[in-house]
């Protein structure tokens, strides 16, 4: 959560105005029932740092159980009394959750906002004739006020809370989360705990503190428990539904994609690294995505043993650094100063070390060891994904791609020129032309040289077109020594133009056969020509089959037959 400058120093300054001056109308007003006795305040004050230093978070929310004790207090020395041991709870919380420099106004924050709930549900004990230390057995109805009070004060503060998030920090929706639930069912458990300490102190003094301190600290730490067995588990089950979607992702980087964006989303990422094993020499920077935007993967490739993930890939082991001060000495270079939190997995394949993730937060203590646990075995999910990912985008490459020229296949450029007609029927496209060229004479080529260098001349001219269409079309093998582009949108004369381009290209630049050498040891050369045929749909055809046909029929009896080396056009 960002907040603006602007709202900080508002929260300092409506703490200066309201809280100092506040507790002193307080204990001015309703002065403090100590009677002499201070041990048993410094007792309590004891106890309630001792429950404030034990919190759970839910939700990257801390719940903070000091409503029973702060009951007990108030009905024992009233407000004011209750008013300060609260106010120093909250700064033992919040130095407990160790908050950053720029997280500093939640001290103030949360000093008035218990300021306030302090105050007004100690009015409405009051404004109801309540009054302090009086025995349930003696006076029934302080039992019925100390209800009131319990019920005021959760109904004030979850007030307070949506006002702060809904008009203070502009958050929308849903405000009664996980934390809420959490918050409400120990609220419920803890107020009658409360009601017992209060009675007991009356009767037994400072001893019963520790009588019912103990049992509030077994509960503290069981339900401590119960919520991290319960976030465990629920990591766990959207690790497991992550490794199925990154399953079915086809392409490498779809996967990987997939992959950081589950892990942002899952755990409280600021930055996210991963590197490849190169050749098993060193580590190379592939993925690089810090506060949510994808950047270029810019840093110097890292040696085994060299920087965090380095020593990961080295020891094959995971970290996990709370805070700058344990990582900063071995700081690999690309990651950012205002990281505090480091958790780096290594990314194993049969055994062997294949790539590093790096997650980093700027908060201290961002992650925690169950999620290394959760991170580690989606790596583990990762590291299959994208192998049978890369797996089935080079068997798609092999079955679409001529082995030779590396251009696609007939069997792709059938597909696709179906697909193509498809969206020009569909009125997606307005025009298709179609340029079918073939070597002229080239038999000849490999009688003379061999068809090795008959090869070598097809991988060439097969170079030459992707660099002169780029973008613009598709180039793909026909067979033999045919090749054929696909121009999409392209009018038929502009497709002319281009062929004829195409043509000079080939005639004007010799071909050298890198495997054949003439009689004084010299590359040798060969001048190509090539006829090419131009066709376009709609006016030229009306189907697939057809614009390859007049193709065919342009190339060779328009241009074959009247000398080869040239380009022509269909005519109906």
């Amino acid at each position: 959560m960002k907040v603006s400058p602007m709202i900080k120093k508002s929260i300092w300054f409506a703490w200066l105005l309201i809280v100092p001056v506040g507790i002193w109308v307080t204990y001015v007003v309703y002065p403090p029932s100590i009677d002499g006795s201070i041990w048993g305040v410094l007792a309590f004050l004891l106890l309630t740092a001792v429950v404030a230093s034990m919190p759970m978070v839910v939700n990257n929310t801390p719940i903070f159980l000091i409503q029973w004790v702060s009951m007990a207090v108030f009905l024992t020395y009233g407000l004011f009394v209750e008013m300060i041991l609260i106010q120093i709870s909250v700064v033992i919380l919040l130095t407990r959750l160790r908050l950053q420099k720029t997280d500093a106004y939640k001290f103030p924050l949360n000093s008035l906002m218990f300021f306030i709930v302090s105050l007004l549900s100690g009015l409405v004990f009051y404004a109801l004739g309540g009054t302090h230390g009086e025995n349930f057995a003696q006076n029934p109805y302080i039992l019925v006020l100390g209800t009131l009070y319990g019920i005021s004060n959760f109904v004030i503060n979850t007030i307070i809370l949506i006002f702060i998030q809904a008009f203070a920090f502009k958050l929308k929706g849903p405000y009664f989360g996980k934390d809420f639930i959490w918050e409400s069912i120990t609220t419920l458990i803890t107020f009658p705990i409360g009601f017992v300490l209060y009675e007991l102190y009356r009767e037994m003094g400072i001893i019963s503190l520790l009588f019912v301190g103990i049992p509030f600290a077994s509960l503290s730490i069981i339900l401590s428990l119960y919520y991290s067995s319960d976030k465990v588990n629920e990591f766990l089950q959207n690790a497991a539904e992550i490794g199925h979607q990154l399953a079915e992702r086809l392409k490498a980087n779809e996967v990987i994609d997939l992959f950081v964006q589950k892990l942002i989303e899952m755990l409280p990422v600021d930055y996210a690294y991963i590197l490849d094993v190169v050749d098993k020499k060193e580590l190379k920077l592939i993925y690089k995505v810090e506060h949510g935007e994808f950047l270029e993967p810019v840093a110097v490739p890292l040696k085994k043993g060299e920087g965090i993930s380095g020593l990961v890939w080295a020891d094959k082991k995971p970290v996990l650094f709370h805070s700058k001060k344990q990582w900063k000495q071995i700081n690999s270079g690309y990651i950012p100063p205002s990281v505090e939190s480091i958790l780096s997995v290594p990314i194993v394949r049969n055994a062997q070390v294949i790539g590093v993730l790096v997650l980093a937060a700027n908060k201290k203590r961002a992650f925690e060891k169950s999620q290394l646990m959760i991170v580690d075995i989606l790596c583990s999910h990762f590291a299959i994904a994208v192998e049978n990912a890369r797996h089935h985008e080079k068997t798609k490459e092999n079955s679409e791609r001529c082995a030779l020229t590396g251009l696609y296949n007939y069997r792709y450029f059938e597909n696709m020129l179906t697909s193509e007609f498809g969206k020009l029927q569909n009125s997606e496209r307005n025009l298709l032309s179609l340029i079918l060229l073939d070597i002229d004479h080239f038999k000849s080529v490999n009688d003379t040289y061999g068809h090795q260098s008959g090869n070598e001349i097809l991988c060439e001219l097969a170079i030459r077109l992707k660099d002169r269409i780029g973008d613009i079309g598709t180039v793909a093998r026909y067979g033999g020594e045919e090749f054929v582009i696909l121009l999409p949108d392209m009018m038929k004369g502009d497709a002319f133009k281009l062929a004829e381009q195409i043509r000079l290209l080939i005639a004007r630049e010799p071909f050298a056969l890198l495997q054949s050498m003439d009689a004084d040891g010299k590359l040798i050369f060969v001048d190509i020509t090539a006829s090419i045929g131009v066709a376009t749909a709609p006016q030229d055809a009306d189907d697939s089959l057809a614009l390859i046909r007049h193709a065919d029929r342009a190339l060779y009896v328009g241009a074959k037959r009247s000398g080869r080396n040239r380009v022509a056009e269909y005519v109906k």
